[in-house]
């Protein structure tokens, strides 16, 4: 059984599921499921191990919050005590959930129902998926070569100049394994250390946050921004809608913004005084990071904010080397955190499986994401992207 606990899974999604909760219980979604290296020779044929699939996740729906979880989700300062005795009596139904084996050896995955019941199944059927591929392609893993390479990279953040760089994992849905995943965060915890002077700031996984005694990190994702277009009073006013309805619920509390949405000058457009203000910054996740940091630490000043005072996630595809150059690009002029997911979980020198599971339609309309990386794009209705990009004025790619 690869998930074992409903802890185990990323902290965004209960900061998500509890605004679903308060403002918007009636949403119905789809998510649709995606393996962006599918077609590379011998990389993402699922479809011999659907069963198997289909199995960890009929124990998935098995699973209830346990008492201490509930007690450990209870104690956040940002969690409501409503929130956690909903969670008491909720388990996932796999009536919402269908895996279909493709004649091209690709798989099929969707995920269909009550945003409030569906919510928490992306990431441990994303998990459930790595594992059961891993675990039929590499029967003996590496995991001595896994050791090394994490042991390099821990090298590369104690280098001279870097005691102030914190990194964060942000690794769950592509890990290798879960077993592989836990010894990553003992080994970074013990090397890097924790706390104001450790460079290990936590880990987006509540389960081994609780466990191990590490920070759980985590505010908003690209579904919540999505679902707006749905839920929201006119599309134009979507993202508003989404950082105004954050901001009912948590009065200031995990103030960190999605940038990519709609595409960075889309975003700016929207994020005006009042929201540099209000949010303690901002996340990036597609795009030049480089260019993107700029861009933001630009738009404070012009809004007569101190960008010191704010605070820039970086969390696509990083490797430690492009996470020093970040650092060294953007320390003292902001506040910096790096998430980490794929390159720190599942890097034992086999082809990292890219898959995704985006929600493609909310309340039976479609529903979209206008990546600054076009290949993020996921949306199987041509005419509503088209009507997206006109709103929001975003020039189709070349």
């Amino acid at each position: 059984m690869i998930i074992t606990s409903l802890l185990d899974t990323d902290l965004y999604k209960f900061t998500m599921m509890q605004v679903v909760l308060h403002q918007f219980p009636g949403a119905q979604v789809e998510y649709r499921f995606k393996c962006r290296n599918a077609g590379a020779p011998g990389i993402g044929d699922l479809a011999p191990y659907v069963r198997e699939i289909r199995e960890e996740i009929r124990l998935l729906c098995s699973l209830q919050f346990q008492d201490a979880e509930l007690a450990y989700l209870r104690a956040m300062r940002f969690i409501k005590s409503d929130f956690v005795d909903f969670l008491g009596l909720f388990r996932l139904n796999e009536k919402y959930v269908s895996v279909t084996a493709l004649p091209s050896g690709e798989i099929e995955v969707v995920i269909e129902g009550p945003w409030l019941h569906t919510i928490l199944f992306e990431i441990p059927v994303l998990a459930i998926i790595n594992e059961v591929y891993f675990r039929n392609t590499q029967k003996l893993a590496d995991v001595m070569e896994g050791r090394k390479r994490l042991d390099t990279k821990i090298g590369q953040l104690k280098a001279n100049g870097l005691a102030e760089l914190k990194i964060a994992d942000y690794g769950t849905r592509r890990r290798f394994g879960k077993a592989w995943h836990e010894e990553v965060l003992r080994t970074l915890s013990a090397r890097l250390g924790t706390g104001p002077n450790g460079q290990f700031a936590g880990t987006s996984n509540v389960l081994f946050a609780m466990k191990l005694g590490l920070t759980p990190l985590g505010t908003m994702a690209h579904e919540y921004l999505q679902a707006c277009q749905a839920l929201g009073p006119r599309l134009r006013d979507s993202q508003v809608f989404a950082f105004e309805s954050w901001a009912k619920e948590y009065r200031g509390d995990l103030g960190i913004a999605l940038s990519d949405v709609y595409g960075m000058s889309a975003f700016l457009r929207d994020f005006d005084m009042y929201f540099c203000k209000l949010f303690d910054g901002a996340r990036h996740d597609s795009g030049d990071p480089f260019q993107w940091g700029e861009r933001m630490l630009a738009h404070y000043a012009k809004n007569r904010v101190d960008p010191k005072t704010k605070t820039l996630i970086f969390s696509d595809g990083l490797t430690i080397p492009r996470t020093v150059e970040l650092y060294s690009q953007f320390k003292g002029r902001c506040q910096l955190a790096f998430g980490i997911g794929t390159n720190l979980t599942n890097d034992l020198g086999y082809e990292p499986l890219q898959i995704v599971i985006k929600m493609v339609r909310c309340n039976g309309q479609p529903v979209a994401k206008l990546s600054d990386t076009p290949s993020k794009n996921m949306c199987d209705d041509e005419k509503y992207l088209a009507y997206l990009r006109q709103v929001f004025d975003i020039a189709a790619p070349g």
